[in-house]
């Protein structure tokens, strides 16, 4: 994945030079509308496919993200990234990966998705009755599941589950898909920003 996520940045830093050039023409909420239709889009595509990744290759991402809030906010390289990225309410990437896995987990468990997606996934059946029975938890497979230890970092019937059981349990009952990707990007931006829950 080295070679697409280095193509993927080098892209889309080539659009943000382009769209640096419009800057004084633009007002700030075009401006928003052109970043994220030539940049924040292409971060966006496919990008259930970082999960698991090497952390040097999201932070080569995260750099562009970054770099487009610094021209959306007309801040200074110098200025801390970190509090742009929450004025402007945006997910930072690794979050922006694990909320594109935990919304086809949605989907696949309430039968939008492909089959081949559900199939990956189990839900928690208890042996003796309790309260979990009701918690709407997944099976996270264990190594004899996911012979391959190089790919079981990052196969969806391994990062989807843990990713899913770790949601707040009013979040993975939900059964409306607007519902479940509000409460979903709410619970993220809570945690990649250290914020308390409410």
């Amino acid at each position: 994945m080295e070679a697409q996520v280095t193509a993927t940045a080098k892209a889309t830093f080539f659009h943000l030079r382009r769209i640096k050039q419009l800057v004084p023409y633009l007002s700030r909420p075009d401006l928003a509308t052109v970043i994220h239709a030539t940049v924040t889009s292409r971060l966006d595509y496919c990008n259930s496919l970082y999960a698991g990744l090497p952390l040097k290759l999201p932070q080569k991402l995260q750099r562009v993200q970054n770099a487009a809030a610094r021209l959306l906010t007309g801040s200074l390289p110098c200025e801390h990234i970190h509090p742009l990225i929450f004025q402007l309410h945006w997910l930072p990437v690794k979050y922006r990966v694990r909320f594109k896995v935990l919304v086809l987990t949605f989907k696949a468990l309430h039968g939008l998705e492909p089959s081949y997606l559900r199939d990956r996934l189990s839900r928690n059946a208890p042996q003796r009755a309790s309260r979990s029975i009701n918690s709407n938890t997944l099976v996270v497979p264990g190594p004899k599941e996911v012979r391959l230890a190089s790919t079981r970092a990052r196969a969806f019937s391994t990062l989807a589950p843990a990713w899913w059981n770790a949601l707040p349990h009013e979040t993975r009952a939900l059964q409306d898909l607007i519902s479940f990707r509000r409460a979903c990007k709410t619970e993220l931006f809570r945690l990649a920003f250290g914020l308390e829950s409410t």
